[in-house]
């Protein structure tokens, strides 16, 4: 998929070309789906970027993105089982935007930020939170276990998406509601964050940006509720789809 992106929009017409042919087609449950992006060089996660998820921390917005990532090795298919494992008893849920990037760039301009993004899709930011936030504040290692960043279950191409920045999102786990918000509670949009990042390392074709997640997390909860073996985790973003893991 990264050699396909960056053969840039000539790829993507001749993409369209064979989805308008109609001779390509395969039925649905014959195929096992994989995460739209299962190799890319970068992926970047923004924390407390939802002011929601501020408030029920009861801590302040911060003034600049906050910044961490996940190895590739993290990435999961959007049906693909998520693994519990046994380092952890804190697992929570987080169900994200995840934008693709298209385009190569360092620097860019917020202006034109959105010129570099090839389109979207569906991310759940599984966290170990006793790693993230205790044992010596791992949050790298508590980020990135492997299977801990199901995406899917498409790459939506910007051009479809009427306002990236005002959609429905939700995680439900066991059929229950926990997270409904919208992408309108974004504390910097997309454009500023692509900025951001953009100073500090080159972008490139693949790269996922993971932007943050809305209220309703375990952790937060009183009492705090963890995934357990068993449990099935609904993420979904209204426009882009839903992928739905279970813990194993």
């Amino acid at each position: 998929m990264r050699r396909f992106l960056q053969l840039g929009p000539q790829g993507l017409a001749a993409a369209q070309r064979v989805l308008e042919s109609s001779g390509h087609r395969v039925p649905g449950g014959s195929v096992q789906l994989l995460a739209p992006i299962d190799d890319p060089e970068k992926v970047i996660c923004v924390g407390l970027n939802y002011e929601d998820h501020c408030r029920e921390q009861d801590v302040r917005p911060p003034q600049q993105p906050v910044i961490f990532s996940k190895f590739p090795s993290a990435i999961a298919g959007p049906f693909d089982d998520i693994e519990h494992p046994d380092e952890s008893s804190e697992v929570d849920w987080e169900v994200e935007l995840a934008a693709v990037i298209g385009k190569k760039g360092r620097r860019i301009e917020e202006s034109v930020a959105m010129e570099h993004v090839v389109g979207f899709t569906v991310a759940n930011d599984v966290s170990a939170r006793d790693w993230q936030l205790r044992n010596g504040r791992q949050w790298l290692l508590g980020k990135t276990f492997d299977t801990f960043c199901p995406l899917g279950p498409a790459l939506v191409t910007k051009e479809v998406v009427r306002d990236i920045h005002n959609l429905s999102i939700r995680c439900s786990v066991n059929g229950q509601l926990m997270q409904d918000s919208n992408t309108n509670q974004l504390i910097f949009p997309l454009p500023k964050i692509i900025a951001w990042v953009s100073r500090f390392v080159t972008l490139v074709p693949g790269d996922i940006l993971l932007t943050g997640t809305p209220a309703g997390v375990g952790f937060f909860r009183k009492p705090p509720v963890f995934l357990k073996r068993g449990d099935e985790v609904r993420c979904e973003i209204e426009e882009l789809g839903a992928i739905c893991n279970r813990v194993v």
